[in-house]
Formats: C-alpha cells, structure tokens, sequence
C-alpha cells in the first residue's frame, strides 16, 4: 500500500489471442504515489496482481516512444502521464487504428513499412570524400527542419488521426511530418523523389486537416504544420510542370 494511502482502480484492456474471442477491460486496484506514472501502475500490476499483462516500454523518460497507449480515450506517453490526474479511476487501453497483437500491444508492421517508403535518411546531393569534410549548414538552414526533426515514433499522431482510422492507406501525419525534415535539410537531394508520395492522396492531399495529431504530439513536432507547407509545396511543383514548356525536362 502507497505511504500516503491513495489507491486508484486502473480499467486496463486484455486480449490474449490464444484464450480471448474478444477484448475486454478488466479492473486492478493500485496504491500510488503523486509522482507515480501511469506506466509505474502497470509495473506495479504485472509485478504484483497479474504477471500475464503485456505492454511496452523503454526508456521510461518521454524518449523512445515506446508506450504509447490511450489513457481515458486520449492518445499519451504513459510514462509522462500522472496517476494523480485521474479521479479514483484510469482506463488504459491500446492505441487506436493499430490491430492489437497482444492487451496493450499492437502491431506496428503498417507504420515500418511506410517509414521505410520515405527513405528517411540523408540523401548527399552529391558525392563527398572524407577529405572534404563534413557536410556544413548554418544555423538558419538548420532551424527550417529543427522543430520536424523531434518525431520519436511514438505513433500518438497515429491514434489521434480520423483519416488514418479510415483509410489505412493515408501515409499519416508522424511519417509525412519526418518526409518533411528530409525535404527541409540542405545537406539533402532526395526531395524529388519522396514527392512522388507526398503528391499523392495517400501523401499530404490525404490529410483533412482536423490538426488533432499537433495536440497529442508529446514532443511539439506540429505534423499538421509539416502536411500544410508540403500541400502548399505540392501545389507549387505541379504548376510549375504544367507551365512548363512541353518536352522541357526530359
């Protein structure tokens, strides 16, 4: 029992796919403390009511990403969210728009593959020998990409996304928001090529603007900011193809 006395009923959602037809929450009674997490409530259940509760974590410090979960219908980083914040009860469930693999675990298999697609790594706009040294950049080129350049997959965006939920297809706002730190960054020469995405329904004309994915970014990434200057970007490249002269280009 927590030396202060305080216990909350934490509702956590089960699925174990070798047992379970269907998800369901069931309930767990845990003594906190006020600078417990709600990743440290379900330490304490795995640890001390029932061993079989499967979730994700790492770095426990707003770092990797990792726990992503919803916490009373909201998409959080459970170890930056307090137990203290809730009133006598907390439900915890997986993110939403994921298939879920296992009670607060889901499959991330759509995500990676799609990061992969934007080839998110520096692309040299041209060959360069070690002895020609580093890549330099000035402080104003670097801060065009800064802020986008935060994204820790924690795929919070993802949950909080309608288009994702409906279409699956959608690229989403965590990696196209990544497609612009890349596009952004001087040192690189890949932006032609991701574009041929992000020109794309399933790219930055997918997105339907809600913004929501801003709010629960844990790390002030602003995806729906990213998605708006590469709209206005997409929009800028196919004018200039169509003016263009024909046959220019080719």
């Amino acid at each position: 029992m927590a030396e202060n006395g305080k216990v909350i009923e934490m509702e956590v959602l089960r699925y174990r796919p070798e047992q379970d037809k269907e998800p369901f929450w069931q309930s767990y009674k845990v003594p906190f403390t006020d600078d417990m997490s709600v990743l440290q409530g379900l330490a304490h259940i795995k640890a001390e009511l029932d061993s079989t509760l499967s979730y994700r974590w790492s770095c426990r410090m707003a770092i990797c990403g990792s726990c992503g979960m919803m916490i009373d219908g909201v998409p959080k980083l459970a170890c930056r969210t307090f137990l203290r914040h809730f009133h006598g009860k907390v439900r915890v469930g997986p993110l939403e728009h994921f298939p879920i693999e296992r009670d607060l675990v889901v499959r991330v298999d759509d995500f990676m593959q799609k990061l992969a697609s934007i080839k998110p790594y520096i692309i040299p706009k041209e060959p360069r020998t070690l002895k020609q040294g580093e890549y330099l950049q000035t402080p104003a080129q670097l801060e065009k990409y800064l802020q986008f350049s935060g994204c820790i997959n924690c795929m919070l965006c993802y949950s909080a996304c309608p288009q994702y939920g409906l279409d699956s297809k959608f690229t989403g706002p965590g990696i196209l928001a990544l497609m612009h730190r890349y596009n952004a960054d001087s040192r690189d020469g890949g932006r032609a090529e991701r574009m041929n995405l992000g020109h794309s329904e399933e790219g930055f004309w997918g997105c339907t603007a809600v913004a929501y994915c801003s709010v629960v970014c844990p790390k002030g990434v602003d995806p729906a900011n990213a998605i708006n200057q590469n709209k206005m970007g997409s929009a800028i490249d196919y004018f200039v193809r169509f003016m263009a002269p024909r046959g220019a280009g080719t």
